[in-house]
């Protein structure tokens, strides 16, 4: 084999690829160089390619089900036989700094991203063909001079007379030797820093992780410590002060409960985003719209803080097609920021202004300003203005990053601007203005009727006692029968028994999950008629969604539910039972 590569013969390279369209594309792109494509999807035949077939190079994708790129390298170069093998990693998605170091250290010489340009993939393959080539060929020149050598030792005698010329040729591979050596060196040098500056952004990526990591902890543990105070003292004595005292109390829990909730939100959304899995659900709104549901959102840190806010918006109406939800989350984000980095009273303005078929929101403030360096990295993942422990105000440093990677998917910029510490900042947002010809897709719903709700028998199945308990506890209260079962193996037999007309259903269960179990309920009925299901759960992605929605249930809730959500639920499963309410009557007055 090493002969025929060293005749230049076509070099094997190992394309490793789930999709079947990108494997062909692969070979669109490199069949023209005439090396040997072989093909595999799976990690697993990557690697059983591997053991039989020498291959210059692997181009090996990154995200693949099962066993992904990363772990296939790590099993490939584990081989003393493969550990020098070139790969290319190809990945579908943005690539950070950690993952790069991690593929470099897995023995990766490049990262080629989708789309991919084929010119680019082509000369790299190439390349590294040509470099194997030359590397058989390096060791079948090793392998002759070994030969020669030993011919030489028992041709010594012969070779005497020719010593003189011999030094010669020696010392002038000597000096050929010294000049590649020297343009080693200068390589080995480039590496060096190279790598000397990797290590300083690993190391500065490592500090702002650590500040992320404590400050997490110090932002988690700001509500739970109300919340274990308000604990204590109606463990110690909640009749104390009367109905006054429980209403704190009560105000306490969902105020320190709602900030965990809007915590766990914004990390998760930064993650949907960094990993491309975020999708906005686009319609015609109104600009006004939106700042009026974020200044709603905003409203209780103003009036804490004793802001003044100015409003200030062209008469005409600016028709966006955007997503309501997150661009209120945005100019919430950025009123939030202004609230929190300014003094007591201080004045904070939105004003908007059109022109060029966009609209630039600018919320500005004149609280603690930016430093010109702050202005560089305020976006940036973790980053915040001000990480002394002595800062009046909290958060995770993610808030602007979010509000940036949001503002871009609606196809617009946001910049921040400031004249320095203590001159406050402006935080202009630009978005794009829908077609004014374009025809609004808003209707006016009709108010739903208020339909008076009887008492319902709810089942609610979740394997964690306290959530189930609690659950029950304000179904209860509120009037409908409830049975709390905590394992989905028992399911089947309270149902027989109790005849549910709603079921609450956990979905990461033990034994058996919430998906397999309303399966199995769908499979059944009790006098004819199946119960309701409605999913909650800590799951909350579309996919999750629409695996819930599939398996037939009705409803898909994510932990915790608050009791609007709740009080909606029941009434939809009331208005459900409106063929058989006389039979439910009849059940509940018997």
């Amino acid at each position: 084999m090493n002969d025929a590569f060293a005749r230049g013969e076509p070099a094997n390279v190992l394309l490793v690829d789930d999709n079947p369209a990108r494997l062909l594309s692969y070979r669109t792109i490199l069949e023209p160089l005439g090396e040997h494509l072989v093909e595999a999807t799976t990690g697993a035949d990557a690697l059983r390619s591997v053991m039989d077939t020498d291959f210059a190079v692997i181009v090996l994708d990154v995200n693949m089900p099962g066993m992904d790129g990363f772990e296939t390298a790590s099993l490939i170069h584990q081989h003393p036989r493969f550990e020098k093998i070139p790969i290319i990693f190809v990945s579908a998605i943005n690539v950070s700094d950690m993952d790069r170091l991690r593929g470099y250290k897995l023995g990766a010489v490049d990262y080629v991203m989708v789309p991919i340009i084929p010119e680019i993939l082509r000369g790299k393959v190439a390349v590294l063909a040509e470099l194997f080539r030359k590397r058989i060929e390096l060791q079948r020149l090793n392998a002759e001079l070994a030969d020669t050598n030993a011919r030489l030792a028992r041709s010594n005698e012969a070779l005497r007379i020719e010593r003189e010329r011999e030094v010669h040729k020696l010392n002038e591979a000597l000096t050929d030797s010294n000049v590649k050596l020297a343009a080693s060196n200068r390589e080995l040098k480039k590496e060096v820093d190279e790598r000397r500056r990797i290590e300083e952004r690993l190391r500065e990526a490592d500090r702002r992780k650590d500040e992320f990591l404590a400050t997490l902890a110090h932002e988690l543990r700001n509500p739970l410590a109300p919340i274990q105070s308000a604990l204590n003292v109606y463990r110690l004595g909640h009749n104390v002060g009367g109905a006054v005292q429980q209403g704190t109390l009560y105000q306490i829990f969902e105020r320190q409960t709602r900030l965990l909730v809007h915590m766990v939100d914004d990390l998760l959304d930064v993650s949907r985003i960094t990993r491309g899995r975020l999708q906005l659900r686009l319609e015609r709104t109104l600009l006004g719209d939106i700042l009026t549901a974020a200044i709603e959102t905003a409203q209780p840190l103003i009036d804490e803080g004793q802001h003044r806010l100015e409003l200030d918006l062209p008469p005409q109406p600016i028709h966006l097609e955007a997503d309501p939800h997150r661009l209120t989350q945005v100019f919430g984000n950025l009123l939030n920021n202004a609230c929190k980095f300014s003094d007591r009273g201080g004045a904070i303005t939105v004003r908007a202004r059109t022109g060029d078929g966009s609209v630039a929101v600018e919320v500005r403030d004149t609280g603690i300003g930016l430093t010109e360096q702050q202005v560089h990295f305020i976006f940036d993942l973790f980053a915040q203005a001000d990480t002394s422990l002595e800062r009046p105000h909290s958060g995770l440093g993610i808030g602007l990053t979010l509000s940036q990677r949001l503002v871009e998917l609606h196809g617009g910029r946001i910049v921040a601007s400031s004249a320095g510490l203590g001159a406050g900042s402006t935080f202009t947002v630009t978005l794009p203005i829908a077609a004014a010809d374009a025809a609004s897709t808003r209707e006016s719903a009709p108010a739903a009727a208020q339909v008076t709700m009887g008492s319902l028998r709810i089942m609610v199945v979740d394997d964690n006692r306290d959530s189930a308990d609690m659950l029950a506890m304000s179904l209860q209260i509120m009037g409908h029968q409830v049975r709390s079962v905590y394992s989905p193996l028992a399911v089947m037999d309270a149902c027989a028994d109790f005849e549910p007309d709603l079921m609450i259903i956990d979905i990461g269960m033990p034994e058996l999950n919430g998906l397999a179990l309303a399966e199995r309920l769908r499979a059944h009925a009790w006098r004819g008629r199946q119960p309701r299901l409605v999913a909650l759960t800590g799951w909350g992605q579309a996919e999750d969604h629409k695996r819930s929605l599939a398996a037939g249930f009705a409803d898909h809730l994510v932990k915790p539910a608050n009791l609007a959500t709740i009080e909606r639920v029941c009434r939809e499963t009331w208005a459900a039972c409106e063929g058989r309410r006389p039979e439910v009557a009849a059940r509940q007055q018997g």
